[in-house]
């Protein structure tokens, strides 16, 4: 195993945590553009599926990957970690909701009330994920890709 992988984890998660507001923000962007333009739906279409499609993957990777290894070393982050799962399963709710507006072509108001809600629990899941798991992670022994851990972003 690479000595250098184990104590990347945590930057590793904090580049997907920046790639992931990238796409919110991307996102976002194709929404406000997209008044006029006669592919807007389209293109507003694809930027929330690929959002959509990385935040669940991100997620569901942890869940499947990178808990159960935090879980094994270090047991105190239980009920941390029972915490960030609940959040996942809030925001696939969310993100559910929000490709179904967009697939039934809801107003651009409506969307941007998704996003929000979305960007808000977003935010505040990773900031309460990297304040309470950076550390743990920087010693953590887990020989996995990082697409296997933290999604294929």
């Amino acid at each position: 195993m690479d000595a250098d992988r184990l104590i990347a984890w945590d930057e590793e998660l904090r580049r997907a945590h920046t790639r992931l507001r990238a796409a919110l923000e991307a996102t976002r962007a194709a929404l406000d553009e997209g008044d006029d333009r006669p592919d807007a739906a389209s293109d507003l279409a694809l930027f929330c599926i690929g959002f959509c499609s990385a935040l669940d993957g991100h997620h569901l990777s942890e869940d499947r990957a990178l808990f159960p290894a935090l879980r094994a070393e270090h047991p105190e982050l239980g009920d941390v970690i029972d915490k960030l799962m609940q959040d996942h399963s809030m925001l696939a709710h969310l993100l559910g909701a929000l490709r179904t507006a967009v697939e039934d072509g809801e107003r651009a108001e409506t969307i941007e009330r998704h996003l929000g809600g979305v960007a808000a629990i977003m935010e505040s899941h990773f900031r309460f994920e990297e304040r309470e798991i950076l550390a743990p992670m920087r010693a953590l022994h887990l020989d996995r890709a990082v697409p296997d851990v933290l999604g294929p972003l």
